[in-house]
């Protein structure tokens, strides 16, 4: 029986970018013999997001694509709470509604899962040879401090806590009782996975195509105050 990868997607107002990143998921062929399914979960958007996630859907029969809305906007986090509960799959992987990363490299996270080393894998943009834009200084400072604060409570060595592209065990990560709804996520189930006994994590280097506030990058300086929080509280109150 092949496994399967689901690959969650939230999105919020990504009506530009959501049907080339659906066609860019939809045309990666998976080693390892998995199989995939794509959920996106719609954050409430005031945009056209849903109507170009509806006409890909319609227009694409043949790709196996689940569709959520929440009818009140509640943050990137619970749209993926909202994605892991439906997933069907033996694997997840967290994709943004953006182009800041490539769904061709879902294979360089799956490739330890196949050969039986993982049961997390994080995909960093501080490791590796991979391309990634050059932007914000601070914004990588913050990301270097998050990460050291994480690692200090998780006992991890992880370079890059706050990636998007973290790759799961499905019962593994919808085990977790995970409750920041917003980018606090990312810390929150980095200190709660790291918990589970005899789990195997690994980090392998990605690209990264970041994009400036102009192109449509939405989290700030709150929310790195909202995360050193996140990796107090669940770092520190198990």
């Amino acid at each position: 029986m092949n496994q399967k990868l689901s690959v969650v997607i939230p999105a919020y107002n990504e009506e530009k970018t959501i049907q080339t990143v659906l066609k860019a998921v939809a045309s990666v062929q998976l080693i390892g013999g998995f199989e995939k399914e794509i959920i996106v979960v719609n954050d409430c958007s005031r945009d056209g997001t849903e109507a170009q996630i509806l006409a890909f859907k319609a227009n694409n029969p043949q790709v196996e694509l689940a569709y959520f809305k929440h009818e009140v906007n509640q943050g990137k986090g619970a749209a993926l709470h909202t994605g892991i509960r439906r997933a069907t799959g033996t694997y997840l992987v967290i994709q943004d509604a953006d182009l800041e990363y490539d769904p061709q490299e879902f294979n360089i996270l799956l490739q330890p899962i196949v050969d039986g080393h993982a049961d997390v894998v994080f995909g960093s943009r501080f490791m590796g040879g991979k391309a990634h834009r050059i932007l914000f200084f601070w914004h990588s400072i913050g990301n270097k401090i998050l990460t050291f604060g994480s690692n200090m409570f998780s006992n991890l060595n992880l370079t890059d806590m706050e990636t998007c592209y973290k790759l799961f065990r499905a019962d593994m990560i919808q085990g977790l009782e995970l409750k920041e709804k917003r980018f606090g996520f990312e810390p929150e189930v980095t200190a709660k996975i790291s918990r589970i006994p005899n789990i195997r994590i690994y980090e392998v280097g990605v690209s990264y195509y970041g994009r400036t506030y102009a192109e449509g990058k939405k989290i700030n300086w709150k929310d790195g105050f909202r995360a050193i929080y996140c990796i107090l509280r669940y770092g520190l109150f198990k």
